[in-house]
Protein backbone atom coordinates (compact mmCIF):
# COMPACT_ATOMS: atom_id res chain seq x y z
CA UNK A 1 0.00 0.00 0.00
CA UNK A 2 1.42 3.18 -0.76
CA UNK A 3 2.78 5.99 1.72
CA UNK A 4 -0.41 8.60 2.13
CA UNK A 5 1.18 11.64 1.14
CA UNK A 6 -0.79 13.65 3.72
CA UNK A 7 0.19 14.03 7.60
CA UNK A 8 -3.37 14.63 8.87
CA UNK A 9 -6.69 13.93 7.54
CA UNK A 10 -10.01 14.37 8.95
CA UNK A 11 -13.66 13.25 7.75
CA UNK A 12 -16.88 14.03 9.20
CA UNK A 13 -15.02 14.49 12.62
CA UNK A 14 -18.00 15.89 15.26
CA UNK A 15 -16.89 16.47 19.02
CA UNK A 16 -19.67 16.88 21.49
CA UNK A 17 -19.34 17.37 25.01
CA UNK A 18 -21.93 16.94 27.84
CA UNK A 19 -22.64 19.59 30.45
CA UNK A 20 -24.34 18.27 33.69
CA UNK A 21 -26.32 20.91 35.53
CA UNK A 22 -27.42 20.17 39.56
CA UNK A 23 -30.06 21.71 40.72
CA UNK A 24 -29.47 24.45 42.97
CA UNK A 25 -30.73 23.83 46.21
CA UNK A 26 -29.19 23.41 49.50
CA UNK A 27 -28.34 19.68 50.76
CA UNK A 28 -26.68 17.81 53.22
CA UNK A 29 -24.77 14.59 53.35
CA UNK A 30 -27.36 12.65 55.42
CA UNK A 31 -30.42 13.79 52.83
CA UNK A 32 -28.07 12.98 50.25
CA UNK A 33 -28.06 9.79 51.62
CA UNK A 34 -31.09 9.30 52.33
CA UNK A 35 -32.28 10.21 48.81
CA UNK A 36 -29.78 7.36 47.24
CA UNK A 37 -31.15 4.59 49.41
CA UNK A 38 -34.27 5.52 48.58
CA UNK A 39 -33.51 5.81 44.87
CA UNK A 40 -34.44 9.12 44.64
CA UNK A 41 -31.28 10.35 41.83
CA UNK A 42 -31.57 13.97 42.00
CA UNK A 43 -32.39 15.65 38.90
CA UNK A 44 -29.96 16.89 36.22
CA UNK A 45 -30.01 19.02 33.09
CA UNK A 46 -28.50 17.37 30.21
CA UNK A 47 -27.26 19.40 27.63
CA UNK A 48 -24.89 18.79 24.32
CA UNK A 49 -22.26 21.09 23.41
CA UNK A 50 -20.95 20.62 19.88
CA UNK A 51 -17.75 22.22 19.60
CA UNK A 52 -17.13 20.56 15.95
CA UNK A 53 -19.88 20.33 13.88
CA UNK A 54 -18.41 17.83 11.18
CA UNK A 55 -15.11 18.67 10.39
CA UNK A 56 -13.30 18.16 6.95
CA UNK A 57 -9.87 18.97 6.55
CA UNK A 58 -6.66 17.26 4.91
CA UNK A 59 -3.71 18.88 5.75
CA UNK A 60 -0.67 17.35 3.36
CA UNK A 61 3.16 16.46 4.73
CA UNK A 62 5.55 19.13 4.57
CA UNK A 63 3.33 21.68 5.00
CA UNK A 64 2.62 24.40 7.94
CA UNK A 65 -1.04 25.80 8.10
CA UNK A 66 -2.21 28.10 9.98
CA UNK A 67 -5.30 27.57 11.98
CA UNK A 68 -7.78 30.76 12.82
CA UNK A 69 -11.12 31.73 13.82
CA UNK A 70 -12.98 33.47 16.62
CA UNK A 71 -12.50 32.52 20.53
CA UNK A 72 -14.65 29.30 21.11
CA UNK A 73 -14.70 28.47 17.26
CA UNK A 74 -13.16 24.84 17.95
CA UNK A 75 -9.91 25.67 17.34
CA UNK A 76 -7.97 24.23 20.45
CA UNK A 77 -10.33 21.12 20.76
CA UNK A 78 -9.06 20.74 17.11
CA UNK A 79 -5.74 20.66 17.89
CA UNK A 80 -6.58 18.12 20.88
CA UNK A 81 -8.54 15.76 18.69
CA UNK A 82 -5.06 15.78 16.48
CA UNK A 83 -2.95 15.17 19.72
CA UNK A 84 -4.96 12.66 20.99
CA UNK A 85 -5.84 14.12 24.16
CA UNK A 86 -9.72 14.12 23.16
CA UNK A 87 -11.43 11.09 20.63
CA UNK A 88 -14.13 12.38 18.46
CA UNK A 89 -17.40 11.29 18.89
CA UNK A 90 -18.12 10.70 15.59
CA UNK A 91 -16.20 11.03 12.16
CA UNK A 92 -12.57 9.54 10.78
CA UNK A 93 -9.36 10.82 11.94
CA UNK A 94 -6.32 10.03 10.35
CA UNK A 95 -2.66 10.82 11.71
CA UNK A 96 0.70 9.63 9.53
CA UNK A 97 3.64 9.73 11.90
CA UNK A 98 4.60 10.84 15.70
CA UNK A 99 3.41 13.64 16.54
CA UNK A 100 4.60 16.46 18.95
CA UNK A 101 2.56 19.36 20.69
CA UNK A 102 2.91 22.68 22.54
CA UNK A 103 -0.50 23.24 23.55
CA UNK A 104 -1.35 24.69 27.37
CA UNK A 105 1.61 26.12 29.05
CA UNK A 106 3.87 23.56 31.02
CA UNK A 107 1.05 20.75 29.92
CA UNK A 108 2.97 17.49 30.91
CA UNK A 109 5.52 19.16 33.21
CA UNK A 110 5.16 17.51 37.30
CA UNK A 111 5.69 20.71 39.20
CA UNK A 112 7.60 19.18 41.76
CA UNK A 113 9.77 16.93 39.47
CA UNK A 114 13.16 19.05 38.23
CA UNK A 115 13.15 19.99 34.84
CA UNK A 116 16.00 17.33 33.65
CA UNK A 117 13.81 14.62 34.97
CA UNK A 118 10.68 16.29 33.21
CA UNK A 119 12.63 16.21 29.98
CA UNK A 120 12.82 12.33 30.32
CA UNK A 121 9.43 11.78 31.19
CA UNK A 122 7.96 14.21 28.11
CA UNK A 123 10.46 12.47 26.22
CA UNK A 124 8.68 9.15 26.86
CA UNK A 125 5.62 9.79 26.53
CA UNK A 126 6.62 11.29 23.34
CA UNK A 127 7.54 7.99 21.91
CA UNK A 128 11.02 8.25 22.79
CA UNK A 129 13.03 5.31 24.51
CA UNK A 130 15.25 6.39 27.51
CA UNK A 131 18.60 5.95 25.58
CA UNK A 132 17.39 8.07 22.97
CA UNK A 133 15.91 10.95 25.50
CA UNK A 134 19.63 10.85 27.82
CA UNK A 135 21.66 10.90 24.40
CA UNK A 136 19.30 14.36 23.27
CA UNK A 137 19.71 15.54 26.72
CA UNK A 138 22.23 17.84 26.64
CA UNK A 139 21.47 19.51 23.35
CA UNK A 140 17.79 19.82 24.95
CA UNK A 141 19.22 21.70 28.12
CA UNK A 142 21.34 24.22 26.16
CA UNK A 143 18.44 24.75 23.85
CA UNK A 144 16.24 25.70 26.70
CA UNK A 145 19.26 27.74 27.79
CA UNK A 146 18.00 27.24 31.46
CA UNK A 147 21.09 26.80 33.16
CA UNK A 148 21.52 25.89 36.47
CA UNK A 149 17.82 25.91 36.66
CA UNK A 150 17.66 22.26 35.27
CA UNK A 151 17.92 20.44 38.35
CA UNK A 152 14.97 22.88 39.88
CA UNK A 153 11.92 22.05 40.33
CA UNK A 154 9.70 23.51 37.67
CA UNK A 155 7.29 24.80 40.03
CA UNK A 156 9.94 27.32 40.28
CA UNK A 157 10.00 28.59 36.88
CA UNK A 158 8.29 31.56 35.21
CA UNK A 159 6.18 31.34 32.51
CA UNK A 160 8.95 32.12 29.76
CA UNK A 161 11.30 29.33 31.25
CA UNK A 162 8.27 26.75 31.14
CA UNK A 163 7.50 27.78 27.40
CA UNK A 164 11.81 27.14 26.72
CA UNK A 165 11.48 24.11 28.59
CA UNK A 166 8.39 23.00 26.42
CA UNK A 167 9.75 24.00 23.37
CA UNK A 168 13.20 22.49 23.60
CA UNK A 169 11.63 19.00 24.40
CA UNK A 170 8.90 19.43 21.79
CA UNK A 171 10.97 20.17 18.76
CA UNK A 172 14.21 17.73 19.53
CA UNK A 173 12.46 14.63 19.92
CA UNK A 174 12.28 14.05 15.97
CA UNK A 175 8.88 14.37 15.10
CA UNK A 176 7.14 14.15 11.76
CA UNK A 177 4.16 16.63 12.95
CA UNK A 178 4.23 19.82 15.05
CA UNK A 179 1.24 20.89 16.35
CA UNK A 180 1.54 24.74 18.05
CA UNK A 181 -1.42 25.98 20.09
CA UNK A 182 -0.22 29.68 20.41
CA UNK A 183 2.16 29.57 22.91
CA UNK A 184 5.21 31.10 21.26
CA UNK A 185 3.92 34.14 22.35
CA UNK A 186 5.90 33.19 25.44
CA UNK A 187 8.93 34.48 25.47
CA UNK A 188 11.54 37.22 24.95
CA UNK A 189 12.74 38.54 21.89
CA UNK A 190 15.30 36.76 21.82
CA UNK A 191 14.20 33.52 22.22
CA UNK A 192 11.36 34.09 19.92
CA UNK A 193 13.80 34.04 16.99
CA UNK A 194 15.75 31.26 18.26
CA UNK A 195 12.39 29.05 18.27
CA UNK A 196 11.39 31.26 14.95
CA UNK A 197 14.92 29.79 13.24
CA UNK A 198 14.15 26.14 14.88
CA UNK A 199 10.88 26.33 13.09
CA UNK A 200 12.26 27.41 9.63
CA UNK A 201 14.54 24.19 10.13
CA UNK A 202 11.86 21.73 10.54
CA UNK A 203 9.95 23.26 7.55
CA UNK A 204 13.29 22.87 5.52
CA UNK A 205 13.54 19.02 6.76
CA UNK A 206 9.95 18.84 5.29
CA UNK A 207 8.21 18.06 8.42
CA UNK A 208 4.41 18.90 8.80
CA UNK A 209 3.62 22.19 11.28
CA UNK A 210 0.06 22.93 12.80
CA UNK A 211 -0.17 26.17 14.30
CA UNK A 212 -3.34 28.14 15.87
CA UNK A 213 -2.84 31.79 16.16
CA UNK A 214 -4.59 35.27 16.72
CA UNK A 215 -1.68 36.96 14.85
CA UNK A 216 -2.78 36.90 11.12
CA UNK A 217 0.50 38.25 9.65
CA UNK A 218 2.25 35.33 10.73
CA UNK A 219 0.19 32.84 9.04
CA UNK A 220 0.58 35.26 6.14
CA UNK A 221 4.42 35.12 6.51
CA UNK A 222 5.06 31.96 7.80
CA UNK A 223 2.39 29.47 6.84
CA UNK A 224 1.61 27.31 2.84
CA UNK A 225 -2.20 27.12 3.75
CA UNK A 226 -4.38 28.69 6.29
CA UNK A 227 -7.77 27.23 7.67
CA UNK A 228 -10.62 29.30 9.24
CA UNK A 229 -12.80 27.49 11.96
CA UNK A 230 -15.66 29.31 12.90
CA UNK A 231 -18.62 27.86 15.12
CA UNK A 232 -17.41 24.44 15.03
CA UNK A 233 -17.12 24.02 10.75
CA UNK A 234 -14.44 24.69 8.71
CA UNK A 235 -15.11 28.09 7.14
CA UNK A 236 -12.44 28.00 4.19
CA UNK A 237 -9.21 26.40 3.37
CA UNK A 238 -6.56 28.33 1.08
CA UNK A 239 -4.05 30.41 0.44
CA UNK A 240 -3.33 32.03 3.59
CA UNK A 241 -3.45 35.94 2.41
CA UNK A 242 -7.40 35.06 0.80
CA UNK A 243 -7.94 33.54 4.18
CA UNK A 244 -6.80 36.25 6.35
CA UNK A 245 -8.22 38.82 3.89
CA UNK A 246 -11.68 37.21 3.89
CA UNK A 247 -11.97 36.63 8.15
CA UNK A 248 -10.72 40.41 8.65
CA UNK A 249 -13.68 41.61 6.13
CA UNK A 250 -16.32 39.54 7.69
CA UNK A 251 -14.88 40.71 11.66
CA UNK A 252 -15.15 44.26 10.77
CA UNK A 253 -19.03 44.01 9.18
CA UNK A 254 -19.91 41.92 12.33
CA UNK A 255 -18.41 44.66 14.46
CA UNK A 256 -19.87 47.60 12.15
CA UNK A 257 -23.15 45.76 13.38
CA UNK A 258 -22.47 45.45 16.78
CA UNK A 259 -23.10 42.06 16.76
CA UNK A 260 -21.76 40.48 20.07
CA UNK A 261 -19.34 37.81 20.14
CA UNK A 262 -20.56 34.85 21.72
CA UNK A 263 -18.43 31.26 21.71
CA UNK A 264 -20.49 29.93 18.35
CA UNK A 265 -19.41 26.50 19.71
CA UNK A 266 -21.81 27.36 23.09
CA UNK A 267 -25.00 28.15 20.38
CA UNK A 268 -27.16 26.80 18.02
CA UNK A 269 -26.92 30.65 15.74
CA UNK A 270 -23.29 30.62 15.49
CA UNK A 271 -22.56 34.04 17.14
CA UNK A 272 -22.26 36.81 14.87
CA UNK A 273 -21.16 34.41 11.82
CA UNK A 274 -23.31 32.24 10.46
CA UNK A 275 -22.45 28.55 10.03
CA UNK A 276 -21.38 26.91 6.82
CA UNK A 277 -20.58 23.74 6.19
CA UNK A 278 -17.02 23.23 4.84
CA UNK A 279 -18.61 21.87 1.52
CA UNK A 280 -16.21 24.61 -0.69
CA UNK A 281 -12.93 23.23 0.88
CA UNK A 282 -9.86 24.18 -1.69
CA UNK A 283 -8.57 20.82 -2.71
CA UNK A 284 -5.48 20.06 -5.03
CA UNK A 285 -6.34 20.97 -8.01
CA UNK A 286 -5.50 19.11 -11.34
CA UNK A 287 -1.70 20.16 -11.64
CA UNK A 288 -0.23 18.45 -8.90
CA UNK A 289 3.38 20.39 -7.95
CA UNK A 290 5.86 17.26 -7.43
CA UNK A 291 8.85 18.47 -6.32
CA UNK A 292 10.92 21.48 -6.82
CA UNK A 293 14.74 21.47 -7.63
CA UNK A 294 17.37 24.45 -7.57
CA UNK A 295 20.25 24.02 -9.94
CA UNK A 296 22.94 25.66 -12.21
CA UNK A 297 22.71 26.64 -15.65
CA UNK A 298 24.02 23.19 -16.95
CA UNK A 299 21.31 21.15 -14.85
CA UNK A 300 23.65 20.31 -12.04
CA UNK A 301 21.41 20.11 -8.63
CA UNK A 302 22.56 22.85 -5.87
CA UNK A 303 22.00 23.90 -2.35
CA UNK A 304 24.59 27.03 -1.54
CA UNK A 305 25.13 29.36 -3.90
CA UNK A 306 26.60 32.64 -4.37
CA UNK A 307 24.49 36.53 -5.20
CA UNK A 308 25.94 36.82 -8.72
CA UNK A 309 25.31 32.94 -10.01
CA UNK A 310 22.54 32.18 -12.99
CA UNK A 311 20.26 29.58 -11.41
CA UNK A 312 17.21 27.45 -11.96
CA UNK A 313 13.88 26.31 -10.23
CA UNK A 314 12.49 23.54 -11.85
CA UNK A 315 8.78 22.19 -10.76
CA UNK A 316 7.78 18.84 -11.37
CA UNK A 317 3.86 18.45 -12.40
CA UNK A 318 1.40 16.23 -13.35
CA UNK A 319 -1.71 17.18 -14.41
CA UNK A 320 -4.70 15.16 -14.15
CA UNK A 321 -7.94 16.15 -15.67
CA UNK A 322 -8.67 19.49 -17.71
CA UNK A 323 -6.52 22.23 -16.55
CA UNK A 324 -7.58 25.68 -18.89
CA UNK A 325 -7.19 28.20 -16.37
CA UNK A 326 -4.03 27.15 -14.39
CA UNK A 327 -1.31 29.67 -13.01
CA UNK A 328 2.21 28.79 -12.05
CA UNK A 329 3.03 31.37 -8.80
CA UNK A 330 6.27 31.48 -7.69
CA UNK A 331 7.54 33.16 -4.25
CA UNK A 332 10.77 34.03 -2.50
CA UNK A 333 10.97 33.57 1.13
CA UNK A 334 13.31 35.16 3.72
CA UNK A 335 13.77 33.09 6.77
CA UNK A 336 11.53 34.05 8.73
CA UNK A 337 8.77 33.45 6.15
CA UNK A 338 8.54 37.08 4.89
CA UNK A 339 7.59 37.35 1.17
CA UNK A 340 10.80 39.26 -0.70
CA UNK A 341 9.39 38.52 -4.39
CA UNK A 342 6.30 36.98 -6.03
CA UNK A 343 4.96 36.46 -9.82
CA UNK A 344 3.14 34.24 -11.42
CA UNK A 345 2.47 33.51 -15.44
CA UNK A 346 -0.97 35.33 -15.05
CA UNK A 347 0.50 38.36 -14.27
CA UNK A 348 3.39 38.29 -16.42
CA UNK A 349 0.65 37.03 -19.25
CA UNK A 350 2.64 34.23 -19.90
CA UNK A 351 0.45 31.81 -22.52
CA UNK A 352 0.02 27.69 -21.03
CA UNK A 353 -1.52 25.87 -23.69
CA UNK A 354 -1.68 21.98 -24.44
CA UNK A 355 0.24 21.12 -20.60
CA UNK A 356 1.41 17.76 -20.93
CA UNK A 357 -0.04 15.12 -18.41
CA UNK A 358 4.02 15.36 -17.15
CA UNK A 359 6.20 18.13 -17.40
CA UNK A 360 9.13 20.43 -15.92
CA UNK A 361 7.65 24.11 -15.06
CA UNK A 362 11.57 26.29 -15.41
CA UNK A 363 12.03 29.46 -13.61
CA UNK A 364 15.18 31.11 -14.93
CA UNK A 365 17.25 33.79 -12.92
CA UNK A 366 20.31 35.32 -14.48
CA UNK A 367 20.95 36.91 -11.27
CA UNK A 368 19.58 36.18 -7.73
CA UNK A 369 21.33 39.42 -6.39
CA UNK A 370 20.56 38.22 -2.52
CA UNK A 371 22.76 38.91 0.18
CA UNK A 372 23.66 35.55 2.65
CA UNK A 373 21.07 33.90 3.99
CA UNK A 374 18.39 30.94 4.20
CA UNK A 375 15.71 31.32 1.96
CA UNK A 376 13.24 29.08 0.14
CA UNK A 377 11.34 29.52 -3.17
CA UNK A 378 7.50 28.14 -3.63
CA UNK A 379 6.14 27.07 -6.33
CA UNK A 380 2.18 26.98 -6.65
CA UNK A 381 -0.21 25.76 -9.32
CA UNK A 382 -3.44 27.37 -8.57
CA UNK A 383 -7.14 26.48 -10.61
CA UNK A 384 -10.81 26.90 -9.69
CA UNK A 385 -10.79 23.21 -9.04
CA UNK A 386 -7.88 23.50 -5.84
CA UNK A 387 -4.19 24.42 -5.48
CA UNK A 388 -0.47 22.82 -5.27
CA UNK A 389 2.60 23.92 -3.94
CA UNK A 390 6.01 22.92 -3.13
CA UNK A 391 8.99 24.30 -1.70
CA UNK A 392 12.98 24.11 -2.27
CA UNK A 393 14.81 25.56 0.22
CA UNK A 394 18.90 27.13 -0.32
CA UNK A 395 21.50 28.83 1.04
CA UNK A 396 23.62 32.07 0.03
CA UNK A 397 27.01 32.61 0.43
CA UNK A 398 28.00 36.02 0.09
CA UNK A 399 31.34 37.74 0.57
CA UNK A 400 29.99 40.91 0.84
CA UNK A 401 29.59 42.92 4.77
CA UNK A 402 26.37 44.69 3.10
CA UNK A 403 23.29 44.30 4.83
CA UNK A 404 19.50 43.60 4.20
CA UNK A 405 18.38 40.90 1.69
CA UNK A 406 18.97 42.03 -2.00
CA UNK A 407 22.16 43.55 -3.32
CA UNK A 408 21.30 45.34 -6.64
CA UNK A 409 23.61 46.37 -9.37
CA UNK A 410 25.16 49.83 -8.38
CA UNK A 411 28.52 52.53 -8.78
CA UNK A 412 29.72 54.71 -6.73
CA UNK A 413 30.71 58.07 -7.75
CA UNK A 414 32.49 60.80 -5.45
CA UNK A 415 32.29 64.35 -6.91
CA UNK A 416 33.82 67.76 -6.48
CA UNK A 417 31.42 71.05 -5.91
CA UNK A 418 32.22 73.89 -7.69
CA UNK A 419 33.82 75.95 -4.48
CA UNK A 420 36.69 73.01 -4.43
CA UNK A 421 37.60 73.13 -8.02
CA UNK A 422 39.63 76.25 -7.87
CA UNK A 423 43.23 74.90 -7.24
CA UNK A 424 43.10 71.56 -8.00
CA UNK A 425 44.77 69.65 -11.18
CA UNK A 426 41.72 69.07 -13.46
CA UNK A 427 41.27 70.84 -16.97
CA UNK A 428 39.17 73.88 -17.18
CA UNK A 429 35.76 73.12 -17.11
CA UNK A 430 35.91 69.46 -16.15
CA UNK A 431 34.32 67.97 -13.28
CA UNK A 432 36.69 66.22 -10.71
CA UNK A 433 35.23 62.42 -9.90
CA UNK A 434 36.79 59.47 -8.31
CA UNK A 435 34.76 56.67 -9.79
CA UNK A 436 33.94 53.08 -7.92
CA UNK A 437 32.72 49.90 -9.53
Amino acid sequence: MPESMDAIILKDVVKSFRKRTIRGEYTTFKSELLRWLRGQRQARDATLITALRGINLTIPKGKTVGIIGRNGSGKSTLLKLITGIYTPTSGDLQINGRISALLDLGAGFHPDFSGRENILINGIILGMTRAEVRARMDEIIAFSELGEFIDEPVRTYSSGMYMRLAFAVATHVDPDILIIDEILAVGDEHFSKKSLAKMMDFKRQGKTIVLVTHDLSTVERWCDLAAWIDGGYVRRVGKPSEVTAEYREAISLAEAQSVAFTPPALTEGGGALPQVPADVLSSEGPVRIRGVQLTDAQGEALEVVSPEQALEFRADFSVEGACDDVDFEVRLQAADGRTLYETSTRREAVVLTRMPTHGILRFLVERLGALGGDYSLVVSARSGKGDSSARCAFRVVSASEDEGVFRPPHRWLVEAGPEAQQGLPFAPGATPRVEVG
